[in-house]
């Protein structure tokens, strides 16, 4: 395994394969932060040069954290098809790279090949693409999954609606609820963010939202984002919820710290799947987001792009429903600029695909960030020309209980029209009926009205 290359006449020597995937990867401010990002631009290039000639089985075998001190380590390998592991291993980056950039590969092929890979491998074939890479080699690769209703099928944009309120006021959600799906948002779920993590109160949203949904006959699902412990408290006292939701992270020490386990998630799963109110056969949420281990310092040395594949490799192990990603939420110290969560967004999407998941993008910020709007707005496009499966729909691109940025009601709205797409196909034949939209989907003089649903 060759960890050196000479440019210009200056040789470059790199440690081990954790130190080749930092320095290659593209500026990020976490990386930074705890002093693993490459000097200079011609280090950039180098690491990069060095790890386009690795190969799979190099990433593979070398993982950046142990398999045997780490959980999520151990299911990326144990959730590897070995067959098509084997067939792959010799292939270089670079050669990766290609293969999934030439058209002769088919998406079907590409769909087929999502177990064959590790976290590393994901991160490592990113690192050496460029955004027009990234969003292409996204672009030919699209998941359905099926919790009650199901998304991503081509010609599709779906939309979580994330009525929030900033104390847990059912009526306030409610009345936000209404005007999101007005819009068209929330065929792929109501997902509501409480701001008092127990079980009564997360029963009490879901209990307010579930009678909205149901007398509205509106089909889609529902899920309230305490914490997956409070979710399965509040499932064993009735609350009518359709998934278990959870935030996770690449390292095992950072998902401790996170409170949550491969058993745990089994047990919630189990738990679901028994007393929820879908039959799935995809009823699980994940949110992931570069950074997080940093923030709370489970990094283990490893560079935040490499860690949020490395979180797929979790996600993957389950099947989800869907993947939520919000590169950029978390703050400058992992996010510094719009550059930086342009590329990052586009990094995940793409890693989170490859390796086989429903992913839905939240290219998003804080206020005290370095990004505008005009950013966030270029994110999104860019990720619906790959293809992403779903955003976060919130009032006027702003959430006033999470204090973040993200995409509004009607952006979502505006990217069906843009390209040509609809909501999911259960949700665009409701929205018909109910004239929001026409066959087309281009939405109505009713839509954004959200009184009619409360008459």
């Amino acid at each position: 395994m060759k960890l050196t290359t000479r440019l210009d006449g200056i040789t470059y020597r790199f440690r081990n394969i954790t130190d080749v995937l930092a320095k290659a990867n593209e500026p990020k401010a976490g990386d930074r932060l705890i002093g693993i990002a490459a000097q200079s631009n011609s280090e950039r290039v180098a690491a990069k040069v060095v790890l386009s000639e690795l190969t799979v089985e190099d990433l593979t075998e070398n993982p950046t954290v142990p398999y045997e001190k780490d959980e999520v380590t151990r299911m990326g390998w144990d959730s590897l098809n070995q067959p098509g592991y084997q067939s792959m291993k010799n292939m270089t980056i670079g050669e990766l790279r290609e293969w999934f950039l030439d058209h002769r590969t088919t998406p079907d092929v590409l769909k087929r090949s999502a177990r064959n890979f590790t976290g590393e491998v994901a991160a490592a074939v990113a690192k050496i693409m460029s955004s027009m890479d990234l969003v292409y080699a996204a672009s030919r690769i699209q998941y359905t999954t099926q919790c009650n209703t199901e998304i991503g099928q081509p010609g599709t944009i779906a939309s979580r609606v994330q009525p929030n309120s900033t104390t847990d006021d059912p009526e306030m959600i409610v009345l936000s609820l209404a005007e999101g799906v007005s819009f068209g948002n929330g065929d792929a779920c109501i997902g509501i963010n409480p701001v008092n993590d127990d079980a009564a109160n997360t029963k009490r949203i879901a209990d307010a939202c579930y009678e909205f949904m149901t007398c509205n006959e509106i089909p889609t699902q529902l899920v309230v984002l305490s914490h997956i412990t409070t979710q399965m408290e509040a499932v064993r006292r009735g609350a009518p919820l359709s998934m278990i939701f959870q935030s996770i992270a690449g390292t095992q020490a950072a998902n401790d710290d996170f409170g949550v386990s491969k058993a745990l998630v089994e047990e919630a799963d189990a738990l679901i799947k028994q007393q929820g109110l879908c039959q799935g056969p995809n009823l699980l949420y994940f949110e992931t987001g570069q950074g997080s281990e940093v923030s709370i310092g489970r990094d283990l040395g490893v560079d935040e792009m490499t860690l949020e594949a490395r979180t797929y490799g979790f996600c993957r192990y389950f099947r989800p429903f869907m993947v939520n990603n919000v590169t950029g939420f978390i703050g400058p110290e992992t996010i510094f600029d719009g550059k930086e969560m342009i590329r990052g967004s586009l990094e995940d999407h793409f890693m989170g695909k490859m390796l086989g998941l429903p992913m839905g993008m939240a290219p998003c910020f804080t206020n005290h960030t370095s990004i505008s709007m005009d950013d966030q707005q270029i994110a999104t496009m860019l990720l619906a020309m790959a293809g992403a499966t779903y955003y976060i729909g919130i009032p006027v691109a702003d959430d006033v209980m999470l204090a973040y940025q993200d995409t509004s009601y009607h952006d979502n709205a505006t990217l069906r029209e843009m390209l040509g797409r609809t909501a999911a196909p259960e949700f665009h034949r409701w929205m018909v009926s109910r004239e929001l939209c026409d066959e087309r989907g281009v939405l109505t003089e009713k839509a954004g009205d959200g009184s009619i649903f409360l008459k």
